[in-house]
C-alpha cells in the first residue's frame, strides 16, 4: 500500500496508514473518560492525534516512540488539522522503511561538509586552526555532525539539519566579515563551526527526534563546551598547548550563543566576535522557522495560523 504522507492528508478523508507515533500522554476528559493525546508524524510533516475512549492497556502498548498503524479519520479543529484515531497497533521497525518517516535535507551533505573544511582552511590563528583540526580528524564525530538535526522543533529539525545550519552561518559570516575588520574572523569561523558541536551528543535520530539522556542532564552547550576542552588537552598531549585567552575568547562564543539568559544562554556576549555569531544563528534559524512554518501550512489562505515560536502570523503571499 501507498504511503499516505502528512501532508497530502485532507479534512474528511478516512486514515489507513502507519505512522510515527511521538509523545503519547494518556488524559482524562471532564466526565472521567481516558483518551490519548499524541502526535502523527512522518517526514513532510507532524498532526495531533487523539484517540477517544481510550485505555491504559492501549496507552501502555504504545512506543514512545515507534510505529503504529492508525485507522480513523482526518478532521479540522479550530481550524487545525488533526486525526481522530479509532484503533491504533504497533508496527515492527524492521517492517518501514525509515527514510518515509524522518525528514531530511534536500542539499547534497557531501557538498556542504566539503565546504565547511574548505571554509576552515581560512582560518589563520595557528592554534584555532589546531582545535579545528583536531574536530575534523574525527572521523566519527564528523559523521555524526553530518548527519544530526539542528533541533527538535523550532529549526533545521531533518536529518543533516546541523551541518546546513552550520554550513549557511560560515557562508554568512564570510561575506559581512569583510565590513568589520575590527571583528576577528579567525574567532568567528571557529566559533560557528563548533557553537552547535554538543547537539551530536544531545540528541537521538535513529528512529525519532528526542533527547538522549545527557542531553537532557546536561545540554549542547555545555556538552560543546567540554568537547572543546578535550580537544585542547588532546592537542597539548601532543605538544601543541593552547593559551588560555583563546580558549577562553572561543569559549565565550560557544556560550552565550544563544543570546539571551532566557534563551538558555549561560553568558551574554560580550565580544564582538561573540554578538556577531549570535546574530547570525538567530537569523539562520529564525528564517528556517518561517519558511518551514510557510511551506507547511496547509490552505490557500494569505496568511498561516499563529505560530507561537514566532509571536505571529505570518504573510504567505509573494510578489510577482
Amino acid at each position: 500500500m501507498t504511503h499516505k504522507f502528512i501532508n497530502q492528508i485532507e479534512p474528511g478523508e478516512g486514515i489507513n496508514d502507519i505512522y510515527l507515533v511521538k509523545d503519547p500522554i494518556l488524559r482524562s476528559t471532564t466526565r472521567g473518560d481516558l483518551y490519548i493525546a499524541m502526535f502523527l508524524s512522518d517526514r513532510t510533516g507532524q498532526l495531533n492525534g487523539r484517540m477517544w475512549q481510550a485505555t491504559e492497556t492501549i496507552y501502555r502498548a504504545l512506543p514512545k516512540p515507534g510505529f503504529v498503524h492508525v485507522q480513523g479519520r482526518s478532521e479540522l479543529y479550530q481550524d487545525n488539522l488533526q486525526i481522530i484515531v479509532n484503533s491504533i497497533q504497533p508496527i515492527d521497525p524492521g517492517k518501514v522503511s525509515i527514510e518515509d518517516f524522518l525528514a531530511h535535507t534536500d542539499k547534497d551533505t557531501k557538498q556542504l561538509f566539503e565546504e565547511v573544511k574548505k571554509m576552515m582552511e581560512g582560518i589563520g590563528n595557528l592554534q584555532l586552526k589546531a582545535i579545528v583540526g583536531e574536530f575534523l580528524s574525527d572521523k566519527n564525530l564528523m559523521d555524526k555532525f553530518c548527519e544530526a538535526p539542528g533541533g527538535m522543533k523550532l529549526h533545521h529539525d531533518y536529518i543533516g539539519g546541523l551541518l546546513e545550519h552550520t554550513h549557511n552561518m560560515l557562508q554568512v559570516a564570510t561575506v559581512i566579515l569583510p565590513l568589520y575588520p575590527q571583528v576577528q574572523a579567525d574567532l568567528v569561523l571557529a566559533g560557528i563551526f563548533l557553537h552547535d558541536m554538543g547537539k551530536t551528543e544531545e540528541l537521538t535520530y535513529d528512529m525519532a527526534f528526542s533527547y538522549t539522556d545527557s542531553g537532557q542532564l546536561i545540554g549542547h552547550i555545555a556538552q560543546t563546551l567540554v568537547m572543546v576542552n578535550r580537544k585542547a588537552d588532546a592537542l597539548a598531549a601532543k605538544g601543541t598547548q593552547i593559551d588560555r585567552h583563546i580558549l577562553d575568547a572561543l569559549s565565550h562564543i560557544i556560550l552565550s550563543h544563544h543570546g539571551e539568559y532566557e534563551f538558555g544562554s549561560p553568558k551574554l556576549p560580550a565580544t564582538p566576535e561573540a554578538f556577531m555569531v549570535y546574530y547570525i544563528d538567530d537569523l539562520d534559524a529564525k528564517l528556517n522557522q518561517v519558511a518551514s512554518a510557510i511551506d507547511s501550512e496547509l490552505g490557500d489562505s494569505n496568511w498561516t495560523q499563529w505560530k507561537n515560536a514566532l509571536q505571529t502570523r505570518l504573510y504567505r503571499k509573494r510578489i510577482e
